[in-house]
């Protein structure tokens, strides 16, 4: 099919690459020159796995090109709409005015049987007054949301573990999966779960599963605190309940909280616009959710002082990770990056390492400290911390580690390190809710 994408941002880029290595014909349309420039030339303008090979092998088929010029949707039957939907400045509701102006831009190139399809993450209510943006071209609306996860990102558009199609009522519902089934046929032959279903609830599963994984992993770090002032271990604690199928081991794992674009912007858009609809009481929860995410993240900062014996003022203190998850570049409400501006407010002297996310880091908090390597992050550090669970730092040798360091102290603020490992090397170990 020939398809366009608006929006070449993490979701888009991901989204026009995959498309057309599946076999379709895709245009990708950002108004950033720059980052288009950069995806012409097959070069990702953020680290994705996988994502750079798919880039150049779908340019070099002739099937992906990139544009800044509207116009280029000429031809293409089927366009997604990937912008961002940040968080309002100074609210917690979503700023929709790049899902407003990508809409409004694409309408006077738009021809009946035309699909718009919305893959941003939304308030509940948007579809339906985007439908009536669009009605007056012949063209119609579909919102098919995305469950990406970075570092997967590829194959969870490639192999997607299940499709939700909101579409309208009647026959322009029933054009509409039948476009989207075309564009997603190779994922449906694979018997990829499909779930069509109307606008309203479309928009409501992304925020929806969203804030269940918030809630699960704000559960068990609430268990992390309560683990700590009473000897328990919270790691044991989840093995134990995650063994009960209701409930599972996946994202219960306690630490410096969850991060990134997603998850704690979406969380309060949701209570934000759940609030305008006259059901604020319904995730009141979420409130919640998000305190006890953020005070995981100064928990670690007081852990660090702690440790330095209140006195952090000039002392070395080694940052493993800026990165808000392995496997990414991305810093957007990074735990990571938090901890180590934090404790350079304190007066320590921080010097931070991450295998991607250096450079964004940088330009965001130039007055940090930045190493080549996790080595020279560690050399005469008083304290180490590791706030993003990389490979490279999880099998870090404790013993070359401790010949580095001028304090043998580690604060595992994923706890992802051997902590027996590193005891038996001679560190001082602190997880969050081990004892």
């Amino acid at each position: 099919m020939k398809i366009s994408v608006i929006g070449c941002g993490y979701l888009g880029a991901v989204h026009a690459a995959a498309m057309a290595e599946i076999g379709h014909d895709v245009v990708g349309i950002d108004v950033d020159a720059a980052k288009i420039a950069e995806l012409a030339a097959g070069r990702a303008p953020f680290f994705e796995p996988g994502l750079p090979e798919i880039l150049t092998s779908a340019r070099d088929s002739g099937r992906l090109r990139f544009s800044t010029d509207m116009a280029d949707v000429a031809g293409a039957e089927v366009h997604f709409v990937a912008v961002g939907t940040p968080q309002r400045k100074g609210e917690n509701a979503a700023d929709l005015t790049f899902v407003n102006a990508a809409v409004d831009a694409l309408v006077p190139y738009l021809s009946a049987g035309d699909l718009v399809v919305g893959k941003s993450t939304v308030p509940v209510g948007t579809a339906a007054r985007l439908a009536d943006v669009v009605a007056p071209t012949g063209a119609s609306l579909a919102w098919n949301p995305e469950f990406l996860r970075e570092g997967f990102a590829v194959k969870d558009t490639i192999a997607p573990d299940r499709l939700v199609y909101g579409v309208a009522a009647g026959e322009a519902g029933e054009r509409a999966k039948a476009q989207l089934d075309e564009v997603y046929a190779r994922a449906l032959s694979n018997d990829t779960p499909l779930v069509v279903t109307d606008y309203a609830t479309a928009e409501l599963v992304k925020v929806a599963a969203n804030a269940f994984l918030a809630t699960k992993i704000s559960f068990i770090n609430a268990m992390a605190e309560i683990a700590e002032v009473t000897g328990a271990d919270v790691t044991q604690l989840a093995d134990a309940i995650g063994y009960d199928a209701r409930i599972g081991r996946r994202f219960l794992n306690a630490g410096v909280g969850f991060g990134g674009g997603c998850l704690p912007k979406d969380i309060r858009a949701f209570s934000a616009r759940a609030e305008e609809l006259g059901r604020g009481d319904s995730v009141a929860f979420l409130k919640e959710v998000d305190a006890i995410n953020l005070r995981r993240r100064q928990h670690v900062v007081d852990v660090v002082v702690e440790e330095l014996g209140g006195q952090p003022f000039e002392k070395k203190v080694a940052v493993l990770g800026l990165a808000f998850k392995p496997d990414s570049d991305d810093i957007r409400d990074s735990p990571a990056l938090d901890v180590a501006v934090q404790l350079h407010g304190h007066g320590a002297n921080v010097i931070a390492f991450d295998p991607e996310a250096m450079s964004n880091s940088a330009r965001r908090y130039p007055q940090l400290a930045f190493a080549s390597s996790a080595s020279e992050a560690l050399e005469g550090a008083d304290v180490v911390v590791v706030v993003t669970e990389w490979k490279e730092f999880r099998e870090l040798d404790p013993a070359a580690a401790a010949d580095l360091v001028q304090g043998k102290i580690v604060v595992d603020g994923r706890n992802c390190l051997d902590a027996a490992a590193w005891r038996a090397a001679g560190w001082k170990y602190r997880g969050m809710g081990r004892p």
